[in-house]
């Protein structure tokens, strides 16, 4: 595979389980690099999760090499322990970034699915089933957590935000989409 022209690194925040995703563009063409998740279930500390959060993210960053980080903005909630937690785990990963330099883009949850799928209610399952079909990926490569997938959505979704893909320009929409692609199609 030829080398990437440009890499962008998606991280979907969380406490326990953080995804990570990484994807090249080529030709302005996406394709996965790698994706996967931090898993801090075992961990109790608040605060040495933190600590994992910071050393796992430079750990990809180093590995892989992104020219851009794009991260999910937490969602507001009800629970304002919850939405601290969140918001520090997000500030970690930012962070890290920061160290090495690389530029920084928040997408809201809705924004990032209303990109993915066309539709802000997508459920998980939608947007790593579409991930799947616009990336050709096998379902094998689909990861048992949908963090992971989340986070791979971030990126895309600015790959779409920050210079749309050329093929993008010649659909007229969703209909238009599956008309010139019936072979992208599940059935």
């Amino acid at each position: 595979m030829e080398k990437a022209e440009r890499v962008i690194l998606g991280i979907d925040p969380g406490t326990n389980v953080m995804g990570y995703g990484v994807i090249g563009i080529t030709n302005n063409k996406a394709h996965m690099i790698s994706m996967g998740v931090i898993d801090m279930r075992k961990m109790a500390d608040p605060y040495l999760r933190l600590g994992k959060i910071f050393e796992r993210v430079t750990g990809i960053i180093e590995s892989f090499l992104p020219d851009e980080l794009a991260i999910e903005a937490p969602f507001f909630g009800k629970n304002v322990q919850s939405m601290l937690k969140l918001g520090r785990a997000q500030g970690v990963a930012i962070a890290a970034a920061i160290r090495r330099d690389i530029p920084i883009h928040e997408y809201a949850p809705l924004k990032i699915k209303v990109a993915i799928t066309g539709q802000g209610q997508a459920s998980k399952q939608q947007v790593a089933d579409m991930l799947r079909r616009l990336l050709n990926l096998h379902k094998e490569e689909l990861p048992r957590f949908m963090d992971a997938t989340d986070a791979l959505a971030a990126a895309y979704c600015h790959f779409l935000q920050s210079g749309r893909p050329s093929s993008a320009a010649s659909y007229k929409g969703w209909k238009d989409f599956v008309q010139k692609n019936p072979k992208k199609l599940c059935r």
